[in-house]
């Protein structure tokens, strides 16, 4: 079984992401939205702690671009259809609201 893991808000007002990342799944993929996409940003803890874990993560374009930031080349951009695609192949979907 797996699951679609949405996070929307920064890692740098909450433990949102460290959360997630505790109980993320083999199986499981984690999707990047809104002000999440700060976690890539080069040399701080959240982006370090993506790049460890080596999980399977998306990022949602329009997000991505409104803020600037480059997205890394080991995680996938993807735009809404996309996402709607994601939330279709899993068996649970997770937002961390």
């Amino acid at each position: 079984m797996s699951t679609l893991h949405v996070l929307s808000h920064s890692p740098f007002g909450d433990d949102r992401l460290t959360s997630c990342l505790r109980v993320i799944g083999g199986a499981d993929v984690l999707l990047l939205s809104g002000d999440a996409v700060y976690a890539l940003q080069p040399g701080t803890a959240p982006f370090t702690a993506l790049h460890n874990r080596q999980i399977k993560l998306f990022v949602l374009a329009e997000d991505a671009q409104a803020r600037a930031i480059q997205v890394p080349d080991w995680a996938e951009v993807i735009d809404y259809p996309a996402f709607v695609e994601l939330s279709i192949h899993h068996d649970k979907v997770n937002s961390w609201l």
